[in-house]
């Protein structure tokens, strides 16, 4: 997994990105029957997004990134949200079979991966996973369906167009939530020996123009992110795109994509 978030990236995905409504934690719960004797590893956490509303559902929760500063930034979220239950460790997908050597006998009840999961070895992540589930444990891998510029919306194409002027070529990144993507992850699931299943949470939301150049700003890696002139220039140039507007209304597909070890 890559460590490329840092610095205002890491800001920007603190403020902007958006998080989960309870359906998405309700279907987690259920998924593997988690309850206040579990502990949940939330691997690429970013800044706490999935890890902390999963900290008021379970014992524990563990989050894992590659970036100090998105670290920093979840364990100052922790402490306002008063979470104590929720720690961070720096590491990535392949310090997993470390981290269970940390557990000892002790076992999980879920590992969780949101939009992050296109960063990962996906055979080596799941096979590596297994040992450390406790029976009834699994899986989950969340996505929020397609980018902000990848939208079928109105409001997506011409940020898309803004964008395209910005990086001077086309902007085609799906980040691995599309159907293909998703594809990739059943059969890396299921050639690790895992029972299948899906379930889609759908909802509509307001997004404000700061948020979805937020947003924005919050998937780019640190060195490509443009100067604070180049920023304001091109939110600028979104509002304007958009007729002026400070906001649109996002429709958001959450797939949550569980597996569940066949003992």
């Amino acid at each position: 997994m890559r460590a490329s978030f840092s610095g205002e990236v890491a800001t920007y995905y603190a403020m902007h990105r958006r998080g989960y409504p309870p359906e998405v934690l309700d279907a987690l719960v259920e998924a593997f029957g988690l309850g206040s004797e579990d502990t949940v590893v939330d691997l690429g956490c970013g800044t706490g997004q999935l890890s902390l509303p999963l900290a008021a559902r379970v014992g524990a929760v563990i989050g894992v990134d590659p970036e100090p500063d998105m670290l920093a930034l979840a364990r100052q979220a922790a402490l306002h949200a008063a979470r104590p239950n929720a720690t961070w460790l720096l590491g990535d997908d392949s310090d997993l079979p470390a981290l269970g050597r940390l557990f000892g006998d002790r076992t999980i009840g879920a590992l969780t991966v949101a939009v992050a999961i296109h960063f990962m070895d996906r055979d080596a992540l799941f096979g590596a996973v297994r040992p450390l589930l406790r029976p009834g444990g699994g899986v989950a891998v969340v996505t929020n369906g397609a980018p902000l510029w990848r939208q079928d919306a109105e409001w997506s194409g011409a940020l898309r167009e803004c964008l395209e002027r910005l990086f001077g070529h086309p902007v085609t990144a799906t980040c691995q939530t599309d159907e293909a993507g998703r594809l990739h992850n059943q059969k890396a699931l299921v050639r690790a020996g895992y029972r299948y299943t899906e379930s889609l949470i759908q909802y509509d939301a307001p997004l404000t123009i700061d948020d979805m150049v937020g947003g924005v700003f919050s998937a780019m890696s640190a060195d490509r992110l443009p100067s604070m002139q180049g920023r304001a220039t091109f939110t600028a140039e979104v509002r304007d795109a958009l007729g002026g507007r400070d906001k649109v209304t996002e429709q958001i597909r959450v797939r949550l994509q569980f597996g569940t070890p066949d003992w």
